[in-house]
């Protein structure tokens, strides 16, 4: 017993990087909240705290950790589905560049690379104007005016 009291840190120092470890494979953010806790009670054993006090402190710190730190780093590491867009929704409010006449059964578009057929929500382009995508209906681009677009052909 006299060698845990003298050795206390030694046993924290471990737990803080088996906990780290345990982290690295889980990806939960509970461990490297528990390995917080177990730094600050080796801090506290260093400081000559007697080893309920260090657990007391371990506790505590883990505690306060996961209630108020790992809800906010959930937060800001996984973003909610609305935040992430994939595929073919990525497209949707991307600009888009008529190749060959779109009205609203018809027409092609290059969006970034791609070509795509295409159809207007509403009026017509012309080769060379610049339109917006508003929506993808299977692999048709559905195309509005943007900004650049001829007025009077929108």
């Amino acid at each position: 017993m006299d060698w845990f009291e003298h050795n206390a840190w030694m046993v924290w120092l471990v737990l803080a990087l088996v906990l780290g470890g345990i982290e690295m494979l889980s990806l939960s953010l509970v461990f490297v909240m528990l390995s917080g806790g177990a730094l600050a009670a080796l801090v506290t054993a260093l400081l000559g705290g007697p080893a309920w006090l260090q657990g007391l402190v371990f506790a505590a710190v883990s505690v306060a950790m996961i209630a108020f730190v790992r809800p906010v780093a959930v937060k800001h590491m996984r973003p909610s589905i609305e935040d992430v867009r994939t595929n073919v929704d990525r497209l949707v409010g991307a600009p888009a560049t008529v190749v060959e006449p779109v009205d609203s059964a018809r027409g092609l578009v290059k969006i970034g690379g791609d070509v795509w057929t295409a159809r207007a929500e509403r009026g017509e382009f012309l080769p060379g104007d610049v339109v917006k995508v508003v929506a993808i209906d299977g692999a048709t681009a559905v195309v509005a005016p943007s900004g650049t677009t001829s007025p009077c052909r929108s």
